[in-house]
C-alpha cells in the first residue's frame, strides 16, 4: 500500500496530475490551434532524461548507444523533401518571395486543411511535446519558437538545435513563430496543389508551420532557416547566411560558404579558433550571430581521427538518426548506411570545447571564403575575387557531384545551388548577393574563392584532391594577412586574380595551367566549366546587372545566344 505522503510527481510522470488548472501553454495551444488538452497531456520543456524515457518507451527502434547517445529512426524518409516544401500565397509576403520550384505556392484554404489535418492528428496522441526556445543569439533579432510534436525524438532534437531559454525566459513565453510536427501522418495527396503524401509549409502572415508525411527531422531545422531567409533581410535588413563561421584569437572574423563535401565544417573547425557555428548565420549592422544552438553533424565515415570535435561530441544529451549500431555492444558502426548515407547527430554547441558562447561576434567578417570541390580540377586552389565576382560566384553557388556516386554519372557533375543555400532561399537570390556584397565593400572584407577539389587534372584524368595541409595553409595565409600581399596574375577565361606564391604551398599548385598534367586537353577543359556556369546563370540573367553579367567567364557560346530568353 503507497504511504500517504508519497510526492505525487512520482505516481505521475513529468509532474502533470489529473483534472490539474490548465498552464498557460495549455491555454495558448487550446486557443491557437484546438488541441484538446484534457485527452492530450501536453509534456511542456521536459528534461533532456525524460525525453530519453518517452523515446525508449513509446518509440520503436529507439535506443541508447554506447556513447550515451540516443539513437532514432526517423521512418521511410531520411532526408529532406525539397520537391514538397510550400510557402502559402497570401497578401503580406507573395511580392516578396521568389517563387517557381523551390518555393510552391499553396493557397490559404489549402494550408487551412493541412494544418486542420495536423490538428487533428496531433489530438489522437496520448501525449504530445512542446519545445520553445530561440532561434538568432542577437537578442535584437532573435525569433522565438515554439515546437508542437508527436514524437520525443523530435522534441530532443529541436531542443538541440533551438538555443535553449534560461528558467526565466520560459515562465511567459509567447512564440513568434509555431511548428506543428505531425509528420507520421500524411498530407492528402487529392487536396488541391498536393503533389504527395508529403508537405512541408510555411505561413508567413500566420508566423506557423506544418510539416506532414515526413519524420525526418531536419524539416524544422531547415524551415526555421527559411523563416529566417525571409524575416531577416526583409524586416531589418540583416543578411541570412548559410554559413560557417569562427573568430581568431585577434577578433577576426571568417565566414565560410560551401555546399556538401567543399569542407565547410572541417575548415571552421580550427583548434586555432573560436567556433561560432557551423551551419546557419546572419550578419547584422554589429556583426556576425549564429542562429542555431546546437549542430547538425554528418555521421557517415566519422571517426575520432578525422573530426575529432564531433565525435567526443556524440555523449548523452545528443541524438543520433538512422544510424547503424550493434545491438549488443550498442557501438555504432559510422561506416554503415544500411539506413541512408545521410546518416547525422544533433548536438548542443555547448558539446564542441572551442565553441564561443554566446555564438555571437561584434566584429564584421574579415574574409569572406567561397568554397567549392571542383572535380574537373581546372578552378585554382586560392583566387581573390572583386565585388562583382563575389555576387556572380555567390550567386551560381558551384561544386561537383563526383562520377560514381549515381548510376549513370561517369564524370564529374557540376552542381549549382544559389547563394549555396537554394533550398532554404526565400527571396530572389540576387537581393542577398547584393546585401552580401554591400556588406563586405561596407566594412572591407575580402573575399576569396577556395577549390578544395582537385589538382593537376579532373578526378576521371589523373587529378589528385588538393591535399589538405596546403588548403589549410592557404588559410592561414588569409587569416594572417600574408596571402593579400602576395603578387597577382589573372587567371584564363574566368578572369580570375591568383597568387603567384602563397607560403608552404607549391608555386606550381596555384595556378592550374602550369601544374596540369591530365589527359584531356586543359583549355577545353576550363571552356566546358565556363558554359556550363554561363548556361546556370541565364535564370539570374534578368535580375542581375551588367557588371555581375560581365563576371561570368569568358566564352564563346553560340548556342546560349540563340536558345530563347
Amino acid at each position: 500500500m503507497l504511504s500517504q505522503n508519497v510526492n505525487k510527481t512520482a505516481l505521475h510522470p513529468h509532474g502533470i496530475q489529473p483534472h490539474h488548472e490548465h498552464t498557460e501553454i495549455e491555454e495558448e495551444l487550446h486557443e491557437k490551434a484546438h488541441i484538446d488538452y484534457d485527452h492530450v497531456k501536453i509534456v511542456a520543456n521536459p528534461a533532456v532524461s525524460a525525453l530519453y524515457e518517452d523515446a525508449l518507451v513509446y518509440e520503436t527502434g529507439s535506443a541508447i548507444t554506447s556513447t550515451g547517445a540516443l539513437s532514432a529512426y526517423s521512418g521511410a524518409k531520411t532526408g529532406r523533401s525539397p520537391s514538397d516544401k510550400r510557402i502559402v500565397e497570401e497578401a503580406t509576403s507573395k511580392d516578396d518571395v521568389w517563387w517557381g520550384p523551390v518555393n510552391k505556392p499553396i493557397s490559404p484554404d489549402v494550408w487551412k486543411i493541412n494544418r486542420e489535418r495536423a490538428v487533428d492528428y496531433l489530438n489522437t496522441r496520448s501525449r504530445i511535446y512542446v519545445i520553445d526556445g530561440f532561434a538568432g543569439w542577437d537578442p535584437r533579432y532573435r525569433i522565438k519558437v515554439r515546437v508542437v510534436a508527436a514524437r520525443a525524438y523530435h522534441a530532443l532534437f529541436m531542443r538541440n538545435m533551438l538555443i535553449r531559454p534560461k528558467p526565466e525566459e520560459l515562465e511567459h513565453f509567447h512564440p513568434d513563430y509555431v511548428i506543428y510536427n505531425a509528420g507520421a501522418f500524411p498530407a492528402n495527396r487529392y487536396t488541391l496543389g498536393m503533389t504527395s503524401a508529403t508537405s512541408v509549409a510555411i505561413n508567413f502572415a500566420e508566423k506557423e508551420m506544418v510539416i506532414l508525411g515526413t519524420e525526418y527531422a531536419g524539416e524544422m531545422k531547415k524551415g526555421i532557416f527559411t523563416v529566417l531567409f525571409y524575416e531577416m533581410p526583409v524586416k531589418h535588413n540583416v543578411l541570412t547566411l548559410h554559413s560557417s563561421a569562427n573568430q581568431g584569437k585577434d577578433g577576426d572574423v571568417t565566414v565560410f560558404f560551401g555546399l556538401s563535401g567543399t569542407g565547410k565544417t572541417t575548415l571552421s573547425a580550427d583548434p586555432k579558433r573560436m567556433l561560432i557555428g557551423d551551419d546557419e548565420h546572419c550578419w547584422s549592422d554589429t556583426g556576425v550571430f549564429n542562429i542555431e544552438g546546437g549542430c547538425y553533424a554528418k555521421c557517415i565515415g566519422l571517426s575520432a581521427e578525422k573530426e575529432p570535435d564531433i565525435f567526443n561530441s556524440i555523449k548523452f544529451g545528443a541524438i543520433l538518426e538512422n544510424c547503424v549500431f550493434d545491438p549488443t555492444s550498442r557501438v555504432v558502426d559510422y561506416d554503415d548506411d544500411a539506413l541512408t548515407e545521410n546518416t547525422r547527430c544533433a548536438y548542443p554547441i555547448e558539446f564542441i570545447d572551442n565553441a564561443k558562447i554566446p555564438c555571437i561576434s561584434d566584429n564584421h567578417p574579415t574574409n569572406i571564403v567561397l568554397l567549392t570541390c571542383d572535380a574537373r580540377g581546372v578552378l585554382p586552389p586560392i583566387s581573390k575575387l572583386n565585388r562583382e565576382q563575389v555576387m556572380y560566384h555567390f550567386i551560381s553557388g558551384y561544386t561537383s557531384k563526383m562520377a560514381g556516386t549515381e548510376e549513370g554519372v561517369t564524370e564529374p557533375q557540376a552542381t549549382f545551388s544559389s547563394c549555396f543555400a537554394q533550398p532554404f532561399l526565400a527571396l530572389h537570390p540576387m537581393r542577398y548577393a547584393k546585401m552580401l556584397a554591400d556588406k563586405i565593400t561596407e566594412h572591407k572584407a575580402d573575399a576569396w574563392l577556395l577549390n578544395t577539389g582537385w589538382v593537376g587534372a579532373g578526378a576521371a584524368t589523373g587529378g589528385k584532391r588538393c591535399p589538405l595541409k596546403y588548403t589549410r595553409a592557404i588559410l592561414d595565409a588569409i587569416h594572417n594577412g600574408e596571402l593579400a600581399k602576395q603578387e597577382y596574375e589573372t587567371y584564363e577565361t574566368f578572369n580570375l586574380s591568383v597568387p603567384k606564391t602563397c607560403p608552404n604551398v607549391p608555386d606550381e599548385l596555384l595556378n592550374p595551367a602550369k601544374g596540369w598534367v591530365g589527359t584531356t586537353d586543359f583549355k577545353e577543359e576550363v571552356t566546358k566549366l565556363g558554359k556550363l556556369f554561363v548556361e546556370n546563370f541565364q535564370k539570374f540573367a534578368d535580375q542581375a546587372t551588367p557588371e555581375v553579367l560581365a563576371a561570368a567567364p569568358q566564352v564563346s557560346f553560340v548556342s546560349l545566344l540563340c536558345s530563347p530568353g
